[in-house]
């Protein structure tokens, strides 16, 4: 039987090589414009700022996970686990559009523009109206990404301790940004998942394979995702945003470059009917807040415009990262001296001076537990295995890890003690 060249797609990818696309569905669902904003949303948002080569996308990302967990249900079919077309097909669409509800900059921007909407709302929002509009063929899909379908190991496929997701985006991001830490066997462990009892496990011939992964996701946060300069510049966007907002409260104008931005600037209630803006939203990605930060460094406030500059012109905010919260003394000493030097109030200055926490648990298994099925059958929790890295005794790699920071002016005089 021949393939219509139209129902298939190679996907060039430079992690896997390539990706087929080979069903009409998942062609539409990728040509879809909700589904193409993605090339425009920084999969690492300011990353890029540390790790030059980390200018990869939300769009690269899900089709390395769609790819991912096309090798994982072909496992799974191999160890006779039942998962029918239809299933297959809709855990592909779930983990394709799982990201699809991510705005820009993904979550560091996530609870400023849609206050109080969590991404996978969003993206649970898109899928039912893409659903709609593909006389309901995502239905599967749907019920898999809100763990809603009778077999539960194909959602724990997509969101779940072990999920493609996560092996993709380590596996991804450690590649672009070329930090070796990060690197995973994630050959190895999709070989080795099996569904147990309805349960997504793994084989004890994995373990170790999972102990590097658990500690590879620990190494990329801390020198990765939570980078200190990586941590400066999203933290100034935010305050960036927050002062726009404010000036806006005050009926001073700020005009985003574009309209859907200025749109979600201006109405801060918007995010109770999110719904109703869905087409708006979906209009924005990284492009409309880099232009209108562009635009804002020549805006008449001054607190607007200079964290405009440190975001533009890459002159971040210096950052301590401590183990104990700074002082109110000190906090108070450092603005006043940014007040001073940037001609501010010292209420403006808690934009340029100002604390935060930034934290990273390496496994939990209070959350979706990873499984370790033995040979002689028996189930034990990764943290549980005798000689796991990973387990309860070991508050080093299995506790959260919290760390305090402090963000100031380089140009201060005054340290934080």
């Amino acid at each position: 039987m021949k393939t219509n060249p139209a129902t298939r797609k190679i996907i060039n990818d430079p992690v896997y090589g390539f990706i087929t696309v080979d069903h009409p569905l998942v062609l539409a669902v990728v040509a879809h414009p909700y589904y193409q904003r993605l090339r425009n949303i920084h999969q690492m948002a300011f990353a890029h700022l540390v790790y030059p080569g980390a200018m990869h996308s939300r769009m690269h990302h899900s089709l390395g996970a769609y790819h991912l967990m096309g090798i994982a249900l072909h496992e799974l079919k191999s160890k006779g686990i039942d998962i029918t077309p239809e299933e297959e097909l809709g855990a592909k669409l779930a983990i394709l559009l799982h990201d699809c509800g991510h705005g820009p900059f993904s979550h560091a921007l996530e609870k400023e523009l849609i206050p109080g909407v969590h991404h996978e709302q969003l993206s649970l929002l898109i899928m039912e109206k893409l659903n709609e509009e593909l006389q309901g063929k995502l239905a599967v899909a749907i019920s898999i990404f809100t763990d809603q379908y009778p077999k539960k190991f194909l959602h724990q496929l997509v969101s779940g301790q072990l999920d493609v997701d996560r092996l993709d985006y380590l596996n991804r991001d450690s590649f672009f940004t070329g930090v070796a830490e990060g690197v995973i066997g994630y050959d190895r462990i999709l070989k080795m998942l099996t569904v147990h009892e309805g349960q997504l496990m793994v084989e004890e011939k994995a373990i170790f394979s999972i102990e590097k992964f658990l500690i590879s996701r620990r190494l990329m946060y801390w020198q990765v995702y939570l980078h200190k300069t990586v941590v400066s510049a999203e933290m100034t966007l935010v305050h960036a945003l927050r002062r726009a907002q404010e000036l806006i409260g005050k009926g001073i104008a700020v005009k985003a470059a574009t309209a859907a931005l200025d749109f979600f600037l201006q109405n801060r209630q918007a995010a109770a009917a999110i719904k109703q803006h869905l087409d708006l939203f979906f209009r924005l990605d990284d492009h409309d807040v880099m232009a209108s930060i562009k635009n804002w460094c020549n805006h008449p406030d001054r607190v607007l415009a200079e964290l405009s500059k440190l975001i533009v012109n890459r002159q971040l905010l210096k950052i301590r990262f401590t183990s104990d919260s700074t002082a109110v003394s000190t906090l108070d000493a450092l603005r006043k001296e940014a007040a001073i030097q940037l001609e501010i109030t010292e209420q403006e200055a808690v934009y340029f001076v100002f604390t935060g926490e930034a934290h990273n648990t390496t496994y939990n298994p209070k959350d979706d537990r990873i499984q370790i099925l033995f040979k002689n059958g028996q189930v034990k929790d990764i943290s549980a295995v005798d000689h796991a890295l990973i387990n309860y005794g070991n508050s080093i790699s299995y506790g959260e890890i919290k760390k305090h920071f402090v963000c100031y002016p380089r140009t201060l005089k005054t340290t934080p003690h």
